[in-house]
């Protein structure tokens, strides 16, 4: 038969079994795109007076890396849907679908099998649809046990009511979210300062995490659809940052009309002890730490003075844990 499409190194018989697999994960009412050329969505507008879409996307960058050293993919699909729907939620979108693109240089149906688990988690925790997706086996661009994910969201919102932040002005309050540690960014910059000068290994305890390092870099980001979107129905925000690379101040200034600025009280932010580790084991300057990481807060609501403790109320009956973090000055 001569040379074939499998001893190039792309195997089209795996691609066809794990489709097969995906379907096995789904419910039968979540099934319905799996296989096709394309993902079909009922879209139901009756709730809407001028609906717009929304739509974003993103990946999970070097945390692959912490994922293939501990051979565990089980919850890097919960960042991939967590980073997109992160995004298109703060300007006030629900969360419709959702698509993924996963590569490698040797595709293993174990570990695509562990990533679409967490995809599929994610998913639903977002309450949105696995739409479709694709999986490409590229021998020569990728080396045998590298991925590469990428992820991508649809929402929907009212025109009228999207929170693009316009209507932010001096003497707004700034409302942070916790986040559950470094989500999906600034792993280079961890693994460096940790791993790097072997001052620690991947399966070290370190006592005030209580866990592995790379189990504590592994945790997935905190997907915040349902927080979000429930906080909008009851009281208005004038802008929602989400705080991914970058830092807390380059997401949130962002969102401001010109003539603004921000007063950040830092103080406020009580960091996860995993930031306190990397600041100390690779010397880095609190600045830099500041505008690489979250820092513990993943999220943050800007909303006018009169109205911030009836915010903080409701999310602390949410089960929350909100704090003021800053406010919007003018210059």
């Amino acid at each position: 038969m001569g040379l074939t499409y499998r001893e190039s190194g792309v195997d089209i018989e795996k691609g066809n079994r794990f489709t097969q697999i995906i379907k096995g994960k789904l419910k039968k009412s979540e099934q319905a795109n799996i296989g096709l050329f394309g993902g079909v969505f009922d879209l139901d507008l009756s709730e809407y007076k001028n609906p717009v879409l929304v739509s974003g996307t993103d990946g999970v960058g070097t945390k692959l890396l912490l994922a293939k050293e501990a051979q565990n993919y089980s919850t890097i699909g919960i960042d991939l849907v967590a980073m997109c729907v992160n995004d298109i939620i703060t300007l006030g979108a629900k969360p419709l679908f959702f698509l993924d693109y996963i590569a490698a240089g040797v595709f293993d149906l174990e570990v695509g099998s562990q990533i679409i688990d967490g995809i599929i988690k994610g998913c639903r925790l977002a309450e949105c649809a696995l739409l479709g997706g694709e999986t490409a086996e590229m021998p020569g661009v990728y080396s045998k046990g590298d991925y590469e994910l990428a992820g991508f969201a649809v929402g929907i919102a009212e025109k009228a009511s999207l929170i693009d932040g316009k209507s932010i002005h001096a003497g707004d309050i700034l409302v942070g979210l916790r986040s559950n540690g470094v989500h999906s960014n600034g792993l280079s910059l961890a693994r460096k300062a940790l791993f790097g000068s072997k001052k620690f290994s991947y399966e070290t305890v370190h006592p005030i995490i209580g866990k592995t390092l790379v189990e504590e870099l592994l945790i997935p980001t905190k997907i915040y659809v349902k927080t979000v979107l429930e906080t909008i129905k009851r009281v208005p925000l004038q802008g929602i940052a989400h705080i991914t690379g970058g830092g807390f101040v380059e997401n949130v200034r962002r969102l401001l009309p010109n003539g603004l600025s921000l007063k950040i009280r830092w103080e406020r932010f009580d960091p996860h002890p995993i930031f306190t580790l990397i600041t100390e084991a690779g010397d880095i300057d609190i600045q830099e730490m500041r505008r690489t990481y979250n820092m513990g807060i993943g999220m943050v609501f800007i909303v006018r003075e009169a109205r911030a403790e009836e915010l903080i109320s409701f999310l602390k009956r949410s089960g929350d844990d909100p704090r003021i973090v800053g406010e919007v000055t003018a210059g």
